[in-house]
C-alpha cells in the first residue's frame, strides 16, 4: 500500500475501509505509471530542450540543454530515473506534467531542485 500508517489512519476514519485503501493505492500506481509514459514521451528520443535550472556562471534564466535519453522507473507511487544530457546527468526523483508543452522534474543531486523543462523556451 502506498500510505503511510497515518494517512491509513486517517482514511480509515473518513470511513474507507482496506479494500478501499487497496483500490486507491492502485490508483495511485496507475496515475504514477502514466505520469512516466507521458514523461518519457516527452523527451521521447531527446534533441534540444530548455529548462529553468539555476546553473552556475550562467546570467540566462532560460538553459539549453541537449538531451539524450530519460530512463524511467517507477515503484508503487514513487517515480525515479536518470535524465541524460550530452555531457552529463542527473538522477530523477519526481515528475509530473505540467502542460502539452511543459514538463517539471524533481532531480536530485548536483542539482537538488525542480526544474522546468519545455522543447520551446517561451513555454517555460
Amino acid at each position: 500500500m502506498h500510505f503511510d500508517p497515518r494517512e491509513q489512519a486517517a482514511l480509515r476514519e473518513v470511513g474507507l475501509d482496506t479494500d478501499d485503501l487497496r483500490e486507491a493505492s492502485e490508483h495511485v500506481s496507475a496515475a504514477v505509471d502514466a505520469d512516466a509514459d507521458r514523461l518519457a514521451a516527452f523527451f521521447g528520443d531527446g534533441g534540444t530542450f530548455y529548462s529553468d535550472m539555476e546553473m552556475a556562471h550562467s546570467a540566462s534564466d532560460v538553459q539549453e540543454h541537449t538531451v539524450d535519453h530519460i530512463d524511467l522507473y517507477t515503484h508503487g507511487a514513487s517515480l525515479r530515473g536518470y535524465l541524460k544530457f550530452d555531457s552529463w546527468g542527473v538522477p530523477i526523483e519526481g515528475g509530473r506534467i505540467l502542460s502539452e508543452e511543459t514538463v517539471e522534474l524533481s532531480l536530485g543531486p548536483t542539482v537538488d531542485a525542480r526544474v522546468k523543462f519545455a522543447r520551446d523556451p517561451d513555454d517555460l
